[in-house]
């Protein structure tokens, strides 16, 4: 009998905000129709908004982790996600994109553990954002680490910067990675696949000082920066879950056993005739009101249209002053998102977030929890 051919496994990591999703999306564009890949995605909060966009691309298939980061739930999940992966689509490739705070050693060194079961790794690939690592790559070890322990460096938004500060860039990754490759990529101009599949990770291989880092780190079960605070902004529709901390998380369908308050047993804030969009000028005005010490705000908001008083729903994706809106009808079909409005999860500084959604959630006559 012929030996069974490993699936290779692709991590890609990246801070809260890089593009990690975007990159993803215009890899997948360029691969052959009958080539199958499957995308695992570790999202925070309760709606999987990177997932939706992932499923319209040209992919097999979409799992999602929900709430938290991979290294801290991997133990379990991540096998039992790669398993059931492997079972039922028999894939090509599986992509990995782990939480903006993740540092994918611990993931790492868990798909080396499974090669047994029919997988290897074959690289792990973080996305650079050209235009904010500098910003919070002095306040975020994380940040630091992706930078330092990978395969290949993807710079994202590149074409945003001028090229003093793109220079100014390349000098600080190199004192933090020096040898690594590093392919600039925006959407316009997406990585070729044969950069990125191929790699045969050689992280393993280090020696010296960053050998010794990779040994301390896998003695620390579920290590992470611990350094994101989670919170939701939500108007309308079902309550939502209150957004966990980053300090744990479940798959999606999970339950959940942990204590929240949930303030009123009515768990809507409208009923099916009262759905009034939000304002789109006064949402963009909420958004510029915003620091840095809010990394990420993405999730579903619905704004008023010309043909429907209920308006119409679309993704946002906001990071570091820059918004993205996704139309995204047919969300108004899924039963869990009936009367939705608003319904935000807002990412940043630990110790900042509670205090700054508030008041955007104010600003917008919504709720916080």
């Amino acid at each position: 009998m012929t030996d069974e051919i490993p699936i290779p496994v692709t991590c890609f990591t990246g801070f809260l905000g890089a593009g990690k999703t975007t990159t993803i999306l215009g890899l997948l564009k360029q691969l052959p129709k009958e080539y199958k890949v499957v995308l695992v995605k570790n999202e925070y909060g309760d709606v999987e908004i990177d997932s939706l966009l992932a499923s319209q691309s040209q992919i097999t298939g979409v799992s999602e982790i929900l709430n938290g980061c991979l290294c801290c739930t991997m133990v379990g999940l991540v096998e039992n996600a790669l398993v059931e992966i492997k079972d039922k689509y028999h894939p090509d490739r599986i992509i990995i994109e782990s939480s903006g705070s993740a540092f994918p050693a611990t993931l790492a060194l868990r798909i080396r553990e499974l090669e047994p079961k029919g997988f290897k790794l074959d690289g792990v690939v973080t996305v650079i954002d050209c235009i904010n690592f500098k910003g919070y790559e002095d306040s975020s070890p994380s940040a630091k680490l992706q930078a330092k322990y990978t395969d290949l460096l993807l710079l994202s938004k590149h074409q945003l910067v001028s090229e003093r500060e793109l220079d100014q860039l390349h000098d600080h990754l190199s004192l933090l990675n020096e040898d690594t490759p590093r392919i600039k990529v925006s959407p316009e101009n997406p990585v070729d696949p044969t950069l990125v599949f191929g790699i045969d990770t050689r992280l393993f291989s280090r020696t010296g000082d960053e050998s010794i880092d990779w040994e301390i780190i896998k003695g620390k079960s579920g290590w992470h920066g611990d350094e994101v605070e989670v919170r939701t902004v939500w108007k309308g529709g079902k309550r939502p879950e209150a957004a966990h901390d980053h300090a744990h998380s479940h798959a999606e369908g999970e339950a959940c056993h942990c204590t929240v308050e949930h303030g009123t047993e009515d768990n809507t804030s409208h009923t099916k005739g009262d759905v009034i969009p939000v304002d789109r000028e006064v949402l963009e005005q909420q958004l510029a009101k915003l620091n840095f010490e809010i990394y990420r705000v993405k999730g579903l908001v619905r704004w008023a249209t010309p043909n429907s008083e209920r308006g119409s729903i679309h993704i946002l994706n906001w990071a570091f002053g820059r918004s993205e809106f996704t139309p995204f009808p047919d969300l108004d079909l899924k039963p869990d998102l009936e009367g939705v409005i608003i319904r935000l999860t807002i990412m940043g500084e630990r110790g900042e977030v509670t205090r700054r959604a508030r008041r955007f959630a104010e600003g917008l006559g919504a709720e916080m929890i």
